[in-house]
């Protein structure tokens, strides 16, 4: 095939999935992202072109267009600011202009599932006017429409896997009322997308793609609970606003207060397909239902084969985007040891750190840390990591992001917590000599950028703490790396 063919949002959560299964396809495929950098350590980053360009800004995207046959939309800036419907605009103007200019011939478009006519949450408002820029543009469009996703590491299955994991009863929010939905899984939702570039009779159209299961939002916990094999009983809050319901959501689960709000938000409109079209210009494709699509979205979190997670496009909303810089005003604290082991060894153990493993050393004083976050609205947690041991620059690793990985050498965490400055954790390992490839040396450096007084102060109150818990973490890796290396079981001290 000699389709060229252009991938928006390819860091985000179906982006990361379309994108190897295009390559795979025989398409040529080039990703344009702000982040681009983040992808080239995805084992597919090799077959594809990577443009780091802004479509908010309007930069680099001649370069992004040229020469491109299909272009997918598939951003978003629900994640970055409370006036999301403008960034969205303005992205969706700039991407009409470049692809009419390059003469683009198909456009594809995944949007929300949601009738034109009922009062939209400004959620899926925004998601339907984007499709009308693009429509209005004079471009080929072809727009899907879908509601819930399910799938592993996907927000609205991630809310309803806390909820339902995280507490006894679950309260049946007022705001919902009877509103029904038609989830759809992931694998049906990239077989629609990856279809598409070969039907031109799909040329023009607004496609509803669903599940075959509609469902009142409080089944999908029910449904879940019951293949969880967990009894959890439901009591109806007639008080609570839909900003109270968010703020509860985002204490018990990863979810933050600005998505959880335009996902219950969303909630009071229905979310189903009023038309078969998708099932007949895609025949081959059967969807599947809902019990069905969480039973594999289970499968691949306990075998540790999530592909994507939300949690890697998504920025706080009180962060600006920056990158390390070692400057004046920086304070570090640095810690190294000599490990009598490879360095490649050292490297899995440090890079595997977070998530269900834990920090190995003093692990409560970092829950504290984390719950302490999650109280003043910060991110908390989060999700834990994407995979136990593999990690992609990019990706978040509790309330760390991934600005920096190199393998065998160095991993860079930029804090994404709520700090009175910025913060980043270093860990890089070497050899201990030119010719000793069985000693290494192991250095620990936390960095942090005061902002303010405040900001002096926080760190070196806590300079104490740091210092306990680094030298602690230090030593732990030391003795894990060891052990390891003698075949002898690591054994706690």
């Amino acid at each position: 095939m000699s389709k060229k063919i252009l991938l928006t949002g390819p860091t985000g959560y179906v982006g990361l999935r379309l994108a190897p299964r295009l390559i795979e396809k025989g398409y040529e495929v080039r990703c344009c992202s702000r982040t681009a950098q983040n992808l080239k350590s995805f084992p597919w980053a090799g077959s594809a072109s990577l443009v780091k360009g802004d479509f908010y800004c309007g930069s680099r995207l001649d370069e992004a267009f040229e020469g491109i046959d299909t272009a997918y939309y598939l951003m978003h800036s629900m994640n970055e600011t409370s006036d999301f419907e403008k960034h969205e605009e303005i992205a969706a103007l700039n991407f009409a202009e470049y692809a009419k200019k390059h003469g683009v011939k198909k456009v594809v478009y995944l949007g929300g599932l949601g009738r034109d006519t009922d009062d939209l949450s400004k959620h899926l408002r925004s998601r339907h006017k984007v499709g009308e820029i693009l429509r209005s543009s004079g471009l080929n469009v072809t727009e899907f429409r879908a509601g819930i996703i399910v799938g592993s590491g996907s927000v609205s299955f991630e809310m309803i896997r806390y909820l339902s994991e995280r507490l006894p009863l679950i309260p049946n929010f007022r705001y919902i009322g009877d509103s029904k939905c038609q989830p759809i899984a992931i694998r049906d939702v990239l077989s629609y997308l990856i279809g598409v570039v070969e039907k031109p009779e799909t040329d023009g159209k607004i496609i509803e793609i669903a599940g075959p299961s509609v469902l009142k939002y409080i089944e999908l916990v029910d449904i879940y609970s019951s293949i969880r094999g967990l009894k959890r009983p439901h009591f109806s809050c007639l008080l609570w606003s839909a900003g109270a319901y968010s703020r509860f959501i985002s204490l018990i689960t990863p979810i933050p207060y600005n998505i959880a709000r335009s996902l219950i938000e969303s909630l009071r409109n229905d979310a189903v397909k009023s038309n078969d079209d998708a099932l007949r210009l895609f025949p081959e494709i059967k969807p599947l239902d809902y019990a069905t699509a969480v039973k594999y979205a289970l499968v691949r979190i306990s075998e540790n084969r999530v592909e994507s997670s939300w949690t890697t496009s998504y920025m706080p909303h009180y962060l600006k985007p920056c990158s390390f810089v070692d400057v004046e005003g920086l304070i570090l604290q640095d810690y190294n040891t000599e490990i009598a082991s490879a360095p490649e060894t050292v490297y899995k153990i440090f890079t595997g750190i977070g998530g269900e493993r834990g920090y190995y050393f003093a692990q409560g004083l970092w829950d504290l840390k984390a719950w302490q976050d999650k109280l003043v609205g910060g991110i908390g947690m989060r999700t834990g990591r994407r995979d136990p041991d593999i990690i992609h620059q990019g990706e978040t690793l509790d309330f760390w992001r991934v600005e920096r990985i190199i393998e065998n050498r160095m991993m860079l965490l930029r804090a994404e917590m709520k700090l009175p400055g910025r913060g980043w954790l270093q860990f890089q390992i070497a050899p201990a000599g030119e010719n000793d490839k069985k000693t290494s040396l192991f250095r620990v450096t936390a960095y942090f950028e005061p902002r303010g007084f405040f900001g002096y102060f926080y760190w070196y109150a806590l300079y104490p703490v740091h210092t306990f818990i680094f030298k602690g973490l230090i030593k732990r890796i030391k003795r894990m790396a060891e052990a390891r290396a003698s075949s002898v079981p690591d054994v706690k001290k």
